[in-house]
């Protein structure tokens, strides 16, 4: 049913400045400008080797742009939803509902590329539908579901901007914050499918975490190992993780760029290497992971 992380949808206020801040931060250029015509939004994707980040703006009137400026209003920038990706949304859509999930009929969307951006022989429009989980069966995170009916090469992988270690390559894993894991649980392994790597007490820091996989990006939800008295508080997005070949050539090109970055220091996971961008990542709390070295 859900094959893939398809992407994470990131709220911006001005698209032109969030897109050239994201472009730094990876090292990279947007794979695609658009608009979605009739819903008052524009967006800019960056494809990476394992799903892709869509900043998504208000653009003119329309139920899209005013859902984004009120998101805005009352957080500000930040990580707004996620997509797992489907070839059969008909089948993801059954599947819910023998759950007892009231979701409505996949809808389709489209997108058309801005005509000052792409290369000429590439997708004038791109084409989805979208399957929404309602708010009270994701603990009130935005999830949904979506089937491309356009070719992937409308939306390429762009070469990096510099040295290709310098550039970050892949997603590693989205944070869950949840109030009640447990009851998360059930979300990304019952209703979703998605394959559980870890679930796991760490008495030490008084927290549970869950590792589920999908298309070799994790979920993670963490929360206290005992569930809160009001289990039903909503779940929050903690931040994303991406995945680097050598952190000390991304941080030193990010700190040259005016980034602020931490230090390299050593991550939970045993032979694997850290750092955070504290600022320039459209409100999204941004850890870089360096995977541990295999012996020659």
């Amino acid at each position: 049913m859900i094959r893939t992380f398809d992407h994470a949808v990131v709220a911006v206020r001005d698209l032109d400045l969030a897109a050239d801040r994201m472009s730094r931060l990876l090292g990279r250029a947007a794979s695609w400008r658009g608009v979605h015509p009739g819903f008052g939004s524009a967006n800019a994707l960056f494809r990476l080797d394992n799903g892709y980040l869509e900043l998504l703006a208000q653009r003119g009137p329309g139920e899209r742009g005013a859902a984004i400026a009120r998101v805005l209003g009352d957080r500000g920038e930040g990580l707004v939803a996620l997509a797992f990706g489907t070839d059969d949304i008909a089948a993801v859509a059954r599947r819910l509902r023998r759950r007892g999930v009231a979701v409505g009929e996949p809808e389709a969307g489209e997108g058309r590329r801005e005509e000052t951006t792409g290369s000429p022989d590439s997708e004038i429009v791109r084409a989805w539908s979208t399957l929404w989980l309602p708010a009270d069966a994701t603990r009130g995170l935005p999830l949904f579901a979506i089937e491309h009916r356009s070719p992937a090469s409308s939306l390429p992988l762009e070469p990096p901007a510099g040295v290709p270690d310098a550039a970050i390559d892949a997603l590693d894993h989205v944070v869950v914050v949840s109030d009640d894991p447990g009851a998360s649980h059930a979300i990304y392994s019952d209703l979703l499918g998605l394959r559980l790597a870890l679930d796991r007490d760490f008495e030490q820091r008084g927290i549970r975490i869950c590792f589920f996989r999908v298309g070799g990006v994790t979920i993670e939800v963490a929360g206290p190992r005992a569930a809160a008295s009001d289990s039903r508080a909503p779940d929050r997005f903690g931040g994303i993780a991406y995945r680097v070949r050598d952190i000390d050539a991304i941080r030193s090109r990010l700190v040259a760029d005016g980034f602020d970055v931490s230090g390299v220091r050593s991550g939970h996971k045993p032979g694997t290497r850290v750092c955070s961008v504290r600022d320039g990542t459209c409100g999204v709390p941004t850890l870089l992971i360096e995977a541990a070295k295999r012996p020659e």
